[in-house]
Parts: C-alpha cells; structure tokens; sequence
C-alpha cells in the first residue's frame, strides 16, 4: 500500500507540474505585442493604473485612458477592478508590460461591427465631405447620407446622437461609412403605407416643416409630402413662406384635396381658424375710425393690417388734403401705427378703402372763410412753373399766381424773370375753388388797371414820343410809358414805300409818332408816324385859331368894357 501511495504521489506531482508549466508556456502565449488579455487592477497612481496581466507579469495603464462620458477621469477605479487590455509592448526598460484599455476596447468594438449593422453614434466634427461620428470608433458620415434632403447647415449637428446604418467597413484600413438616410429612407417608407390609409380631405393632421419655396412650403406628414400654398397660410398678407414658417418646424394642417392615386395633397393652415372676413362689416363699418400697423408700401398707397387677416389699402391720393404725396413711404414707414377712417368696403372681393386725411377736418373747407375773395395776403414763393408762381396761404394750402395776373403792363416770358423760391410775395385772392382744391391769387390785382385810363390820355391824335422796344417784318413797337406799348404798323411809318422797318429804326431810339385808335379790350395802341405831319399841321392850325378865338375874344371884352365905362361917365353928367 505503501509502495502504491508513493507511486501515485510521484505520479500526481509529475501530472500537476506538467500542467504547470503548459499555463506558463500558454500565458507566455498571449503575453505577446497585440493579444488581448484580461487583466486586474493592482495599484492606482495618480497618473497611471498597475495591471496584472498574469505570468508574473504587470503593466502601466495611463491615467487619461479611464475617462467617463463627459471626459473626465473616472475616480472609482479600485484594486481588484477586471477589464479587458491589449499589450501594446512586452517590456519596458523598468520590466514592465505596455498595455492600453482604450485600443482593447477599440478592437473589442471592431470585432462587434459589420456591414448593415445599425448603430447609434454621436457626431463629433466637420471634415472634408461630411462628419466625423464616434460609434466607439471613428467613422465616416458623407454630406450626401446625413438626411433624406441635403443639409445646409451642418454645424448645427455637431453633438447630436443618433442611430447610423454601416454601408461600408473595411477592417483592415480601419474605414468606416456611415448612412443616417437609409435608415430615414426606410422609416419613411413604413409610415408611408399607413399615412395612406388614415389620410382623408377635411382631416387635420400634424406634420414638419420640411422645404420652403417662393410659393410655399412642402409638408411630410408621415412618409408623404403635402403642399401647403402660400394662399392657405394665412388670411392676412404672407411675403414669404419664411415670414411664418421654419424648415423642421412641426404645424397642425387642414387636407384641402387628397389624390389617392396620384398621391397629391393639398394643405391649409388658415382654414384651421375661422375666416375673420366673416364679420368685418360690423367690426368696421363705413365712417368709423380704426388703428392698425402698416404692413406693406406700394407706389400706389400703403397696406394696413387691422386685425390678422384683415387689411386695408389707403391710397396715395388719401394721405393728405393740401400735399401731393409723390410715394407713401414720404408719409408712413412699414411697422407704423396708423388712426385712419374706413370710406368702404368691398367684402366680396375683401377690400377696405381706408383714407388717412379724414382723421383731420379738410382745410378746403374753411379756407373760404379765412380767405374770403378780396382778402390781401402775404406769403412765400414755394415753387415756380412755366405758367405762374404757387405761394404759401395756409397750413398746406399754397395759392396760384397765373402768370397772367403778375402784371398789368409787363409781357412776363417767365415769373422766374420777376421771382425766385422764398421771396415774401402780396397777393389778392382772386378766387378758391372748393371742389378741384385750387386758390387763385393776382398780384397785378394789387393797383388799378393802368388801361382804364388809356383812352382818356392817349386820345386819337395825341401826339407823343417814345423808345423804340423791338422792330418786326410787319412794325415798330414804341413805349408810349413803362409797361405799355403802342405799335407802329409798316404802312404807317411812311408815305413813301419802304423795304423793312428794320431799315427805318432800330431798338433804343426815340421816336415820334400820333395816335390813331385805342382797343381797350385787346389792350392794344396803333399809332402812325405818316400822320404825324399832318397831326402836327392840324394841331398848329388848332393852335392858331385857338390863339385867335382868345385874342377877339379879348378885344371884344376890353371894348365891351370901354363901352360900358364910356356909358357911366355919360350918366355921371
């Protein structure tokens, strides 16, 4: 017995130190450059982790490598802590082994991955053509498979997580390819079925903003597009789809139309709320005064918004009673709040005529009073035309000068010649006319007309001298005093036939002549330097028998007077 228990001793210690040494030989084994081993935690330094990775062997983790999800250092690592490693180096110069959890991980991670596989990852940074995304790995997210629609602004997704398909791997180089559409691709497809099936015209439905265009906005509502028209945004004025809507922004939309089969539908957004056309003639009536915010300028007038849906036009010719407003925008700005007075409504076609000049009284109105005909007034000279001068009466009102009526006696080409913008102007109020808003002013009205007198000083034969002002084909125009001309025609300049009268005088000299007739009406003097010889004959001869009729009559009184002398000496005696 004996002899048999020592044999099976010796046979038992030659079995167990076989076995042994083929651990040893096995650990040996995986200690190798780019094997993966379990290894414990030993000692915790401040800088790094002691791992024993068995065979009498430990090495260095650093520190860095045990980093929570928000990148710090994780503090419960602790003696006795198991993970997997992978041995970067065998031994070192202190004879200790290199070893890394974050590529142990790593391949750990590789080994999991395949082609088709989905996978949830988190977007980390732009690069040349798309993103880069931690999967536990880098990979490689293109521009093209980041959404079903391109994405304008990537930067947006930076840090956001999200499921990936893998459409490309390649272990040995390390490259992965992602896609986020595929994955978005097939999620649309299986909603499309059911959309399909619920969808019904009349229905209101929630969907995301998904594209915006000039003329509206695409909607998905679950694996299919609806159009929702820029008409059925609102019932005010909508610019732009952008002026209310956002690309990813989620809306409750009205199925106006549904096309089974050619799978079209169209949306509304305002038919959700009632049309706020529905009771506008009560809300505001004819006459009435209301406030509202100036929403759009044309060249015409400007749109306000009275309520939302509602607006209003007040025409350019509205704003005001006595300016000429040449664009409204020299009146309101857009985002004004404005008091106007509704003057009509036209519901059916959805209109409001606003005016903006009634808030205050027409200055039309008055100004008859203030200014009756007659009145002289005082103003400046705002603007000068062709045809006469526009002068300052009142607040907004300006009075017209005709060129006409500046003088009496001056033939004015043009009141520049006489005025320019600003000079403090006379006038009388000649007359106002109410209804086309004009006010008629004369300045010449200011003195008498000279031509009343005309005919009593300038009687035919009047014989006077005067400076030549322009010379023509068919006459002489003479300046009988300032302002009034008398014209010489050419058959009265001589009784011998000349060729011109150009060759008979010239501007600037004096010149003789007799009057023959004075037109009043036509304000015109004709006078004769033919006659004048004959005039001047007649008027010696006038003169003459004047100076006779006076000299007997003188004669006739001294002996009418020695008679009666005579006749009282006589009685005296």
């Amino acid at each position: 017995m004996v002899e048999n228990t020592e044999n099976q001793e010796e046979y038992m210690d030659d079995d167990f130190e076989g076995s042994f040494e083929d651990l040893f030989e096995n650990s040996l084994k995986e200690l190798k450059a780019g094997n993966v081993v379990v290894g414990t935690v030993v000692q915790v330094n401040p800088d790094s982790v002691v791992v024993d990775v068995g065979g009498k062997s430990e090495g260095l983790i650093p520190i860095n490598e045990f980093l929570d999800e928000q990148g710090q250092v994780k503090t419960d690592i602790k003696v006795g802590d198991q993970f997997d490693v992978l041995i970067e180096r065998t031994e070192n110069e202190n004879g200790l082994i290199s070893l890394s959890k974050e590529k142990a991980d790593r391949q750990k991670i590789w080994n999991a991955l395949e082609e088709g596989a989905v996978v949830d990852g988190r977007i980390l940074s732009r690069i040349k053509g798309g993103l880069s995304v931690d999967i536990g790995v880098n990979a490689f997210l293109p521009g093209s498979q980041v959404d079903l629609r391109p994405v304008r602004n990537l930067d947006k997704m930076l840090g956001e997580t999200y499921s990936f398909k893998i459409i490309k791997l390649n272990k040995r180089r390390g490259n992965i390819v992602l896609s986020r559409r595929v994955l978005l691709e097939e999620q649309r497809e299986n909603m499309r079925g059911d959309t399909l099936k619920m969808l019904e015209e009349g229905q209101v439905v929630e969907g995301t903003v998904k594209n915006l265009t000039d003329y509206g906005a695409f909607i998905d509502l679950g694996g299919i597009d609806g159009l929702l028209h820029i008409t059925d945004m609102s019932w005010g004025r909508v610019t732009h789809p952008s002026d209310i809507l956002n690309v990813g922004d989620k809306i409750n939309v009205k199925v106006l139309k549904f096309d089974r089969d050619k799978e079209r539908v169209s949306l509304g957004l305002k038919q959700i709320a009632p049309d706020p056309w529905l009771d506008v003639e009560a809300k505001f009536p004819v006459g009435q005064k209301v406030t509202g915010k100036v929403v759009s300028l044309t060249d015409y007038g400007a749109f306000v918004e009275l309520e939302e849906g509602v607006e209003g036009l007040i025409h350019v010719s509205e704003m005001s009673w006595t300016k000429r407003i040449k664009h409204p925008n020299k009146v309101l700005n857009i985002g004004d709040e404005v008091e106007s007075v509704v003057l009509a409504l036209d519901i059916p076609n959805r209109r409001i005529s606003l005016g903006l000049k009634q808030v205050e009284p027409n200055p039309w109105e008055v100004v008859g009073e203030k200014f009756p005909i007659g009145t002289i007034i005082e103003g400046q000279v705002k603007n000068i035309t062709d045809f006469g001068i526009f002068v300052g009466v009142d607040e907004g009102i300006d009075g017209l000068v005709h060129i006409s009526d500046l003088s009496w006696t001056k033939r004015v080409k043009h009141p520049s010649e006489i005025y320019k913008k600003g000079d403090v102007v006379r006038a009388v109020v000649l007359n106002i006319d109410r209804e086309n808003e004009r006010f008629s002013l004369g300045v010449k009205q200011l003195m008498s007309d000279p031509w009343e007198s005309i005919p009593v000083r300038y009687t035919p034969g009047t014989i006077i001298r005067g400076q030549v002002t322009s010379v023509t084909d068919f006459g002489i125009f003479l300046e009988v005093e300032e302002g009034i001309e008398g014209l010489i025609h050419v058959s009265e300049i001589s009784k011998e036939k000349i060729d011109s009268p150009k060759n008979f005088a010239k501007v600037g000299e004096d010149l003789e002549a007799v009057v023959l007739h004075v037109d009043t009406v036509e304000r015109k003097i004709a006078l004769s330097i033919k006659h004048l010889a004959d005039q001047k004959e007649k008027a010696e001869v006038d003169a003459f028998l004047g100076a006779q009729r006076n000299a007997t009559s003188n004669f006739g009184d001294l002996l009418q007077g020695a008679l009666h002398k005579a006749g009282g000496e006589k009685d005296g005696e």
